[in-house]
């Protein structure tokens, strides 16, 4: 009888070590320093427009390429880590926001990004498929303990002074660094061979659908771009049609001088070091269904999530409320459906905890949706109104974190380990563009709909994504890429 392995031997404690080390820093971006510039006298104008550098997380698909080249993902991460503390120390020393301060919290953020990409990885690689739904869960789980750990700092500044919080803050960054390189190997798995840039660029203008599929790229990170600097507003769409027109003919006109060179134009293109690993997602049979799937297996949740706040607001619920029930419990909630969630589809195999859980999710919007009609009819806040706006959010709350984990898991599933970190980054670059377009479109549809039948129409938006399941069950059933033994 084999005896139980010990802690440190546990897959599921390195994903939580290194989930923690994942959320930390990013939670010292958004929560931290908009407090610590402010108590520096720093203009409110000034801080918006550090959110601008959150950008890193968004885009780091453009460079995650590099890390599957290069591998080595336990150094990439310590690396980054002592890097990043060594952020933190030099904002222990320095006040204001000048041009240097500008430039190290840029840094900061790619670096967190770097970072968010090799645990990925890494996390890939190291996990068979049958432990990626609990995987994840804790995954879930510990991330958010990463953020919640960044308001240590907020604490220790009031104690011991901001030099002294940043300073404690670099250590949790530098001893993150330790955990990483402690970590288990890499497992050895078969590189691609690439070409050179050149001829990667070459081969791809000889292709109408590769050139179609670059500038499609290209598109989605302008569209990224300009949903954080808002460079469009104002303007009409024939702004978004000029600048397409314009990166079409730009990709065909550099790549065309590259072309004529090179005679092996009817290579599949997806040896690239650039885009090889787009070009070998999207040569997949079925995966333009699978990638509709991504955009809308979470759009009634996405498109919901957005609301809940000012719902709650115009409902009549205080801030304290608010912070206790609908985000401190609603965490906690989350966390622990995301446990259940990965472990129900380690259980059951992630297609079928995909479209089960995936109707728990919906059914949880017509629990705000029923809130929204109630309090709408009653016109007060009875105690029995609190009581079904609180099951509504205890319901949201547990169910969103039961499709989180099964969804993340279907993720990393299909990727190809040969080139984790780059296909993981770019399909959760596409997840990412369907919260931003829920975001935005959520606004228009509660105010002219009203919470209620706009709730209503959150539930009915889960749906769509079950007609692109056959797709999602092939891709599924694509054997995975096996490690390489040594």
């Amino acid at each position: 009888m084999q005896t139980r392995p010990k802690l440190l031997k546990s897959k599921f404690f390195w994903v939580a070590l290194l989930y923690f080390a994942e959320g930390f820093p990013f939670g010292v971006f958004y929560e931290v320093f908009p407090v610590y510039f402010r108590q520096q006298g720093v203009e409110l104008k000034s801080i918006g427009l550090i959110s601008l550098l959150g950008l890193a997380w968004t885009l780091k698909f453009l460079w995650a390429p590099a890390i599957d080249h290069y591998r080595r993902h336990r150094l990439w991460m310590a690396t980054v880590d002592l890097a990043m503390g060594g952020v933190m120390l030099a904002f222990a020393f320095v006040a204001g926001l000048g041009p240097w301060v500008w430039a190290a919290i840029g840094l900061f953020t790619i670096l967190s990004a770097t970072n968010d990409i090799a645990i990925d990885g890494y996390t890939i690689e190291l996990l068979d498929r049958n432990e990626l739904g609990l995987a994840n869960g804790i995954r879930i789980g510990f991330y958010r303990v990463g953020l919640l750990a960044s308001g240590l700092a907020l604490v220790l500044s009031d104690w011991i002074a901001w030099p002294g919080a940043f300073a404690v803050s670099a250590l949790i960054l530098a001893a993150s660094a330790v955990g990483c390189l402690m970590a288990p190997r890499e497992p050895v798995v078969a590189r691609v061979d690439t070409d050179s840039l050149r001829t990667e660029l070459a081969r791809i203008a000889a292709r109408p659908r590769a050139v179609a599929a670059v500038a499609g790229l290209l598109l989605l990170t302008l569209w990224l771009m300009d949903a954080a600097m808002q460079w469009s507003r104002g303007t009409s769409d024939f702004w978004w049609a000029a600048t397409s027109v314009a990166v079409v003919l730009l990709i065909l006109s550099f790549a065309y001088s590259l072309a004529r060179p090179v005679r092996a134009a009817n290579d599949a293109g997806s040896r690239g070091p650039m885009f090889g690993a787009l070009l070998e997602l999207l040569g997949r049979p079925g995966i333009l269904p699978v990638l509709g799937f991504i955009l809308i297996f979470k759009l009634g949740d996405a498109s919901m999530g957005f609301m809940v706040k000012p719902f709650w607001v115009d409902a009549g619920f205080s801030a304290t409320e608010i912070g206790l029930v609908s985000v401190n419990i609603g965490i906690v909630l989350s966390v622990a459906g995301g446990l259940v969630g990965g472990w129900y589809a380690d259980r059951v195999g992630i297609f079928r905890a995909l479209w089960v859980l995936g109707l728990f999710q919906a059914l949880s919007n017509l629990g705000y949706a029923l809130a929204a009609w109630f309090l709408t009819a009653a016109g007060t806040l009875a105690a029995e109104d609190r009581i079904i706006v609180y099951a509504a959010s205890a319901a949201e709350s547990f169910t969103g974190g039961l499709g989180t984990a099964a969804f993340l898991a279907f993720l990393m599933a299909i990727v190809d380990k040969r080139r984790s970190a780059a296909e993981y980054a770019l399909l959760s670059s596409v997840f990412a563009l369907s919260r931003s377009v829920a975001g935005w479109a959520s606004g228009f549809g509660a105010q002219e709909l009203g919470y209620a039948p706009y709730f209503l129409l959150t539930f009915l938006l889960s749906f769509p994504a079950y007609l692109l399941l056959p797709w999602v069950a092939r891709m599924l059933q694509r054997p995975p890429e096996s490690a390489a033994t040594a």
